[in-house]
């Protein structure tokens, strides 16, 4: 089994060590558009919100069209701090390019789930998080993730026919009506008779699999449960709750925690994958590590508070 990796506050030595105060205060914010409620109007309150915290807003990027921000064009800039307001797409470009880096990246809630965002400021407005800037300057940590081939999660993966839901998704993104009762239609036939997954070298679940099977990053372990669908009812209650991505209200099974998960689809077909949201091409048998993230990240949730995950003490501040 893997080591498993805590999410850690950042310490006065390695690649997790501070910069200066007065550089701390200097930002580059990347914004996209596309994502959820991301528009000019909230772009605008970010940007406000960030200089009532105290920070100089040195270079706006608007991703895709702009690339994301690369260590060395921020070095030569003088930044220490990358804040990112978009969907988790957005955030996983930007914090997995940034990995190496030792400045830091506070991730607003500016998209759909806002998945990272609430895990390190808790399910809380702009103005909190730019209020508890203000006052106390955050935390540096470094939270768990999930290693793949792929790519490095750092929310969740969800694998199996269930994915098929994200094509739901899209179609209502793109409001289209047509698209989104057809591909409705298609996920609960497929749910139900697409090659299902199993965890395998697991002593629980299902033995003839999933639907879907989610991995999430936690202390101690990647957290994977089990989505099945037995009846329309059921079909509906996954579904609503893979659209959504708050796996929780789904009808599961726990199947624990584990450094190393291998995921197994019995009918030796390539499963359904998703990464932070984003589809990928699995293969029949797919391995997952718990890993920790390559850069430090801005917590201001309050230890202990409820709907966080991190753990630790009192950090570094960026406030300076």
């Amino acid at each position: 089994m893997a080591s498993e990796p805590e999410t850690r506050v950042a310490g006065p030595e390695g690649p997790a060590s501070a910069p200066s105060a007065a550089r701390n205060r200097r930002l580059w914010l990347v914004c996209n558009s596309a994502s959820g409620s991301n528009d000019e109007e909230s772009q605008r309150a970010v940007k406000a919100a960030l200089e009532r915290a105290g920070y100089t807003l040195a270079r706006t990027l608007h991703f895709p069209d702009d690339a994301a921000p690369k260590p060395a064009d921020l070095d030569a800039d003088g930044a220490g701090l990358v804040a990112v307001f978009g969907g988790d797409g957005t955030v996983h470009a930007v914090v997995t390019g940034l990995f190496g880096w030792r400045g830091a990246v506070l991730v607003l809630p500016g998209g759909t789930m806002n998945m990272l965002s609430k895990k390190l400021h808790g399910d809380v407005a702009l103005e909190i998080i730019a209020d508890r800037l203000r006052t106390t300057g955050g935390q540096r940590v470094r939270t768990p993730t999930i290693s793949s081939r792929h790519a490095m999660g750092l929310t969740g993966v969800l694998a199996g026919p269930g994915t098929v839901w994200n094509e739901v998704r899209e179609a209502m993104r793109a409001v289209d009506i047509v698209e989104f009762l057809s591909t409705t239609r298609q996920a609960i036939s497929y749910s139900a008779n697409g090659p299902k997954v199993t965890c395998a070298e697991v002593d629980c679940g299902r033995e003839d699999g999933y639907a879907a099977i989610t991995l999430v990053p936690q202390e101690g372990g990647l957290e994977a449960k089990g989505y099945y669908a037995e009846s329309l009812a059921d079909f509906a209650g996954q579904g609503i709750a893979l659209l959504n991505r708050n796996f929780r209200d789904g009808p599961h099974d726990d199947l624990g925690r584990h450094g190393t998960v291998r995921l197994v689809c019995p009918a030796g077909e390539p499963m359904g994958l998703l990464i932070d949201g984003e589809p990928f091409d699995g293969a029949a048998e797919e391995t997952f590590d718990l890993g920790i993230c390559g850069v430090d990240l801005i917590a201001t949730h309050a230890i202990g508070e409820t709907g966080g995950e991190i753990g630790g003490g009192t950090g570094g501040g960026i406030g300076g």
